[in-house]
């Protein structure tokens, strides 16, 4: 049986996606892009030093987890979170709050989620759903990036919970205890554009925000020289597209769901600063998605050549320029 009067999102990404449905559920009315953009996620980071599936890892937001505790930190929002040893224990810690009509957030792997086709599936580690009621062994799944709610049998889910490896879930959920009625927007979206600003251009970090992009460029130009095996070519540079486009909304996605918080705050403001920044943000997501285009036929490729990695370079860099532009139009505002 379903909880109460809770509703299904379809959203663009999971954790934003979650937050904006639990809040709303417990009467704070939040849109997804307001949950992305109020908790400050949108990023670039590529770390040479950790390695996923053997090629560096790339984000194009903040660790999962952060859009949780921006909000928390945002808004007032009060989370209980819980992890466990015992999967028993899990489940039936599950069982109750949902018997209690809570709705609750997972964090779960994608591998053993049945829901999903077999091509989709792959082991990671942070994704987030809501489980939204049960009948017998079946559980309710509302997933934001699954069109209509779907059904997962205990043992899946309980895998999917309990999966070791990278990000391992060990057994989280999480529901909000106290949330606040309203939003003071022209308290919230100045601090939140503050945080975004310095976390993308003014740590002393080449890993994080444009000196990243950057430094990504200045390494694929020399990846022919540096890395001459074309099956690592191909595995780099399509690393950095799979995170982009497919894994969570991708570079060029979550560019478009912080111009729809900058778009949504603007009308709730009556700021067109903020709708010049979200338009200059809008282009950032293009570019992007340019860049992924160009960079999926470097990896369909028979052979990689050295111009086809230098293009892909000056792509990058444009993505870098216009970036730039766009966190000027967000200083603008402040």
């Amino acid at each position: 049986m379903q909880v109460e009067g809770y509703q299904h999102r379809h959203a663009g990404h999971c954790e934003s996606g979650v937050m904006s449905a639990l809040l709303s559920h417990q009467g704070l009315e939040l849109s997804e892009p307001l949950a992305f953009g109020l908790s400050s996620a949108l990023v670039f980071a590529h770390f040479p030093f950790v390695r996923v599936g053997g090629v560096p890892l790339t984000s194009y937001r903040m660790p999962p987890g952060h859009i949780i505790k921006g909000l928390e930190r945002s808004l007032g929002v009060r989370m209980t979170r819980r992890r466990y040893r015992d999967p028993a224990r899990g489940m039936r810690e599950l069982d109750e709050l949902l018997d209690a009509g809570r709705p609750v957030g997972l964090q779960t792997s994608v591998y053993w989620l049945p829901y999903f086709p077999p091509d989709m599936r792959f082991h990671f580690n942070a994704h987030n759903l809501i489980i939204c009621g049960r009948e017998g062994d079946d559980y309710l799944v509302s997933d934001p990036v699954v069109e209509h709610p779907q059904r997962i049998a205990r043992a899946d889910l309980e895998k999917a919970r309990f999966v070791r490896g990278p990000f391992a879930p060990r057994g989280l959920i999480y529901f909000p205890t106290d949330v606040p009625q309203s939003v003071d927007l022209a308290h919230a979206v100045p601090r939140a554009i503050r945080r975004t600003l310095n976390i993308n251009t003014r740590l002393p970090l080449p890993v994080v925000g444009l000196p990243a992009i950057r430094r990504m460029a200045k390494t694929l130009r020399e990846m022919p020289r540096r890395h001459p095996d074309p099956r690592y070519q191909r595995l780099y540079v399509g690393s950095i597209v799979r995170m982009q486009e497919e894994i969570g909304t991708g570079g060029g996605g979550f560019r478009f769901i912080q111009g729809a918080f900058l778009q949504q705050a603007g009308h709730a403001l009556d700021d067109e600063r903020l709708h010049a920044a979200a338009e200059a943000m809008i282009a950032a997501g293009d570019q992007w998605r340019k860049f992924a285009l160009r960079g999926a036929r470097l990896v369909k490729a028979k052979q990689p050549t050295a111009q086809g990695f230098a293009e892909l370079a000056d792509e990058l860099l444009a993505c870098a320029e216009v970036e730039r532009k766009a966190f000027e139009a967000l200083r603008s505002t402040l």
